[in-house]
C-alpha cells in the first residue's frame, strides 16, 4: 500500500502522523511511505532520519495526497487538505465529526473512508488509541490550570498545593476516565485538594481505592456539579460519549457563582466541550473570560508537547495502520473493535452517535461493505 504522512496545518500543531521507527516498520512490510518534507520537525524528526526509516520525502502536501492510497495523520482535516483529498480515499486520523457537520459534509460528498482514532474499541471498551492523547492533555491540564491561575496571567494568584499554614487550590474534574485520572494524578501530586465527579459509581470506587482516600469523589448530578463548580478554583471537563457530542453539563448560570479569577479547561472541546460557555481556541489565542472566570479551549492541547505525543500516539496506532496496510481495508476492520472506528465510508456516515448528533441518515457499516 502507498501510505502518505503529510505535515499537520492547524494553529501551533507541531504533531506527526508518523515517527521514522513506525515507517521502517511499514516499509519492512514491503509498503511505500511518502512523507512530506519537513513534516516531523516540530516533533524532533528530521527528514533524514524518515529517509534511512525507507520512507519517500516529497516537496509539498500536494505530492502526498496525489501519491497515497491512505492518508495518516494526526488531526482531522481542514479547508486546505480536504481540496487535496482525492475521492474516495481512505483517511487514519482523529476526526472528531459529532460537532463539525460541515467536515462530515465534505468526507460524504468525496466518498472518504474515515476512519477515526478516537472511536475505535479494544477490550472493555476502552479506547486505545484515544487514551494516549487523553493522558497527555489530563496531564497537560493541571499545568494549564496552574499557569492561568498565576495572578499576571489573569489569575486569582492561588498556588495549587498551598503551603503550610495556607490552604490548598480546589481542582474539580468532571469525568473520571483517562483525562480526569490523569488530571487527578497530576493534581495530587501538586498538593490541591481534588475532587472527581463521575456517573459510574463503579469508576468512582475504582478511584478511591487506587488514591488511597487522597482525592474526594462524588456522584454527577446537578446539585453536585453546582456546588463543585461553585468552589472550584480550577475546572477541568473531561467528559467523553464515545464519538457523540459532550453534554453541556456546566452551565452559564453556574459560571456566574464561581470565583473571579478561576479556571477552567476544557478537554472535551475537541467534541463540543461540556461548558456551555466553552468554544474552540487555539494555541495562539488559548484563553477568553466570561464573567471573570478564564476559560482555556484548546482543540488540539497535545499538540504543544509534540515529542512526546507523536511517540506515544505512533506507539498506538501502528499496530492498526499496519493491519490495514497489509490485509486491506475490508479484511482489517473484522478486527473486533476495529469497525467501530469507521465513521463514513462510501457517501455514508457508519458511526450511529456521530448520525444522531448531527440529526443524519445512519447507515450501518456492514450494509455497504
Amino acid at each position: 500500500m502507498r501510505i502518505g504522512v503529510p505535515s499537520e496545518i492547524k494553529d501551533n500543531e507541531y504533531r506527526v502522523g508518523m515517527t521514522p521507527s513506525g515507517v521502517r516498520d511499514l516499509t519492512s512490510d514491503g509498503h511505500t511511505v511518502f512523507v512530506q518534507q519537513g513534516a516531523g520537525n516540530g516533533s524532533g524528526f528530521a527528514d533524514d532520519e524518515y529517509i534511512s526509516s525507507g520512507a519517500k520525502i516529497l516537496p509539498d502536501a500536494d505530492a502526498v495526497y496525489n501519491e497515497a492510497d491512505m492518508i495518516v495523520k494526526v488531526k482531522e482535516p481542514i479547508d486546505a487538505d480536504l481540496r487535496r483529498m482525492k475521492d474516495e480515499q481512505l483517511l487514519f486520523t482523529y476526526l472528531h465529526l459529532a460537532p463539525v457537520p460541515d467536515l462530515t459534509q465534505t468526507l460524504l460528498k468525496k466518498k472518504v473512508t474515515g476512519i477515526a482514532y478516537e472511536t475505535i474499541t479494544g477490550k472493555g471498551g476502552s479506547l486505545p488509541l484515544l487514551t494516549p492523547m487523553s493522558e497527555v492533555a489530563g496531564r497537560m491540564a493541571v499545568h494549564v490550570g496552574a499557569f492561568y491561575l498565576q495572578k499576571p496571567n489573569g489569575g486569582r494568584g492561588v498556588l495549587l498545593g498551598g503551603v503550610p499554614g495556607v490552604l490548598p487550590a480546589d481542582v474539580v474534574i468532571i469525568g473520571g476516565g483517562i483525562v480526569g485520572i490523569n488530571s487527578a494524578k497530576m493534581a495530587a501530586g501538586l498538593g490541591a485538594r481534588v475532587t472527581i465527579l463521575d456517573t459510574n459509581l463503579d469508576r468512582l470506587r475504582y478511584l478511591d481505592d487506587i488514591f488511597r482516600g487522597s482525592i474526594l469523589t462524588l456522584a454527577s448530578n446537578k446539585a453536585h456539579i453546582e456546588d463543585a463548580v461553585r468552589r472550584a478554583d480550577l475546572l477541568i471537563g473531561g467528559v467523553l460519549i464515545p464519538g457523540a457530542s459532550a453534554p453541556k453539563l456546566v452551565t452559564r448560570d453556574m459560571i456566574r457563582t464561581m470565583k473571579k479569577g478561576s479556571v477552567i479547561v476544557d478537554v472535551a472541546i475537541d467534541q463540543g466541550g461540556c461548558v456551555e460557555t466553552a468554544k474552540p481556541t487555539t494555541h495562539s489565542n488559548p484563553v477568553y473570560d466570561v464573567d471573570g472566570v478564564t476559560h482555556y479551549c484548546v482543540a488540539n492541547m497535545p499538540g504543544a508537547l509534540p515529542r512526546t505525543s507523536t511517540i506515544a500516539l505512533t506507539n498506538a496506532t501502528l499496530p492498526y495502520t499496519r493491519r490495514i496496510a497489509n490485509l486491506g481495508f475490508q479484511k482489517a476492520i473484522e478486527e473486533q473493535g476495529f469497525a467501530e472506528g469507521v465513521n463514513v465510508y462510501k457517501g455514508a456516515i457508519t458511526y450511529k452517535a456521530v448520525a444522531e448528533s448531527q440529526s443524519r441518515p445512519y447507515t450501518a457499516l456492514k450494509e455497504l461493505l
